[in-house]
């Protein structure tokens, strides 16, 4: 779902008004696009890592378990997942932040103005296109860090 809400902010035809891609000059900026292309290749990622790793069971001690030798990789399954989810969660994070500013002078919810702020703080806003690898670990850290949602928190109380 965060990757679809991505796409569409950066599609013209359902963002509602925001430039193609949240490029600065359209038709020469990439905007977001490469980060998109990045989301969804993290989320094919995701659609294989969700396959049970007991699909491929393996017994073992004379054909008494297969669990001891399948739990190891489905742990290591679930650590790539959920890193990869993380970072889609933070594109999506940083787009959204790029869109909002795009919308100005229009004024996000309170919790909403403050994650944005927060990313601020690491991250510029719209402008020409630039290596977004930096700005994109930036966003992953917020998150891993709990940074967004302490922002957004902040405004709206606790969250959970």
């Amino acid at each position: 779902m965060s990757e679809r809400r991505t796409d569409r902010f950066l599609d013209v035809a359902r963002s509602h008004g925001l430039p193609p891609f949240l490029a600065d000059d359209p038709g020469v900026d990439s905007g977001h696009m490469i980060a998109q292309y990045t989301q969804a290749a993290i989320v094919a990622e995701l659609k294989r890592l969700a396959v049970p790793a007991s699909v491929d069971s393996i017994p073992s001690s004379a054909m008494q378990e297969d669990h001891v030798s399948m739990g190891w990789a489905a742990a290591r399954k679930l650590r790539r997942a959920v890193d990869g989810l993380t970072r889609v969660v933070a594109i999506e994070l940083l787009t959204a932040a790029r869109a909002l500013d795009l919308r100005a002078p229009l004024v996000p919810a309170a919790a909403t103005a403050a994650v944005r702020d927060r990313l601020r703080v690491a991250v510029p806003g719209p402008g020409p296109d630039r290596w977004l690898a930096p700005e994109i670990e930036a966003a992953v850290d917020l998150v891993v860090s709990g940074g967004a949602l302490a922002a957004a928190e902040s405004v709206a109380g606790p969250l959970y």
